[in-house]
């Protein structure tokens, strides 16, 4: 078979409900290299300030519903992203993503290895 198929809710989702979600699905298209993951965040919600250093993976963070903030350098710098925005990262970037809005912001996060 040429394809592979899954729902966002396929895995289980490591971030609690009261803040959104996140599902990893990398596992679920039986992906190789691609990662590929859901962000859901409720007002007031952030994601893991990290860098994809040991990785060497560069990362895509498309917003498809809400805003976005991407929080660089340790905080020096904030990228605002909306509706239909991406970002690209290189690895050793650190980063945080920030929902300070109003509404659930959804993000469709992609990476990998350079």
């Amino acid at each position: 078979m040429g394809y592979d198929t899954a729902s966002k809710t396929d895995p289980e989702s490591v971030v609690p409900d009261e803040w959104g979600g996140m599902w990893f699905l990398k596992d679920e298209l039986g992906t190789d290299h691609l990662g590929v993951s859901i962000l859901e965040l409720e007002p007031g919600g952030k994601g893991k300030a990290h860098d994809e250093t040991e990785s060497g993976q560069e990362e895509i963070y498309y917003v498809v519903a809400g805003t976005a903030e991407i929080e660089l350098r340790d905080g020096d710098e904030t990228v605002v992203l909306e509706e239909d925005d991406l970002i690209r990262l290189d690895p050793d970037e650190s980063r945080q993503i920030f929902n300070r809005g109003d509404e659930r912001a959804k993000l469709v996060l992609i990476g990998a290895p350079r």
